[in-house]
């Protein structure tokens, strides 16, 4: 009874110790393709670290400078008030959308003297604050879609590189030693693509729906401002 709950015999010869796993020597001692998928999936989660922050910092600031501006806004009493302290906080999307707004009104005063708005004019002031809007949309957007490529693509990458170890481990099987001596350290060293893959890629795909909102929210605070603007050009002006 004793002898059928013993451990079989080569496992017991090669002992637990053999199958523990080294990651960072699973990594260094990578070779040919999988030190390839390796270093292409470290470099994108290095890359996408450094938007990650770089982001994260840069929309701090919008978010700081349009509050700022906002409170400079409403609480002016005149525009030219308001356009000196834009000048002042030109990070900010509002900011830009009321220099953008204000200075195609500015044009029409000099085109068409005290009825700017005439002959389309109101229309002239939406087109100008449409296109400025939609370039800091992209503004915005800038660097993301490294994010979203990384997300998507890393998880793959990383498999690619476990497939081409499993198939690399098959190659290394010797009859003269036990099976699981033979291709443990392959399939580690294969696995560890995958891990690296999806490390990779996580943080990229939260950080990406992260910004998405962030960006939708001040794509919201512009629609909002520009419908505001327009507004007080016409009562002033209509």
């Amino acid at each position: 009874m004793t002898d059928i709950l013993r451990m079989p015999p080569l496992l017991a010869d090669v002992g637990e110790s053999a199958y523990q796993i080294d990651l960072l020597q699973q990594i260094v001692g990578a070779r040919g393709i999988i030190l390839m998928v390796i270093i292409v999936l470290l470099a994108q989660s290095l890359v996408s670290w450094f938007i990650i922050v770089y982001k994260t910092l840069v929309f701090a600031k919008l978010r700081a400078q349009s509050a700022n501006f906002s409170r400079v806004f409403w609480n002016s009493a005149s525009l030219d008030d308001v356009r000196a302290q834009a000048q002042a906080l030109g990070s900010s999307p509002l900011s830009r959308i009321f220099e953008a707004g204000y200075g195609e009104l500015e044009r029409l005063e000099r085109v068409k003297g005290d009825d700017p708005l005439a002959n389309d004019g109101l229309d002239n002031i939406q087109r100008s604050i449409q296109q400025v809007a939609g370039a800091e949309v992209l503004r915005l957007e800038r660097l993301l879609p490294f994010l979203a490529t990384t997300g998507s693509s890393a998880p793959f990458i990383g498999l690619f590189g476990t497939v081409w170890g499993i198939m690399n481990a098959f190659a290394h099987i010797r009859l003269d030693r036990p099976i699981l001596e033979s291709v443990t350290p392959y399939i580690a060293q294969a696995l560890v693509t995958t891990a690296i893959g999806l490390l990779a890629a996580i943080p990229a795909v939260m950080a990406y729906n992260y910004f998405i909102s962030k960006i939708r929210r001040f794509v919201g605070q512009m629609d909002g401002f520009s419908i505001d603007l327009v507004n007080i050009f016409r009562r002033h002006y209509g």
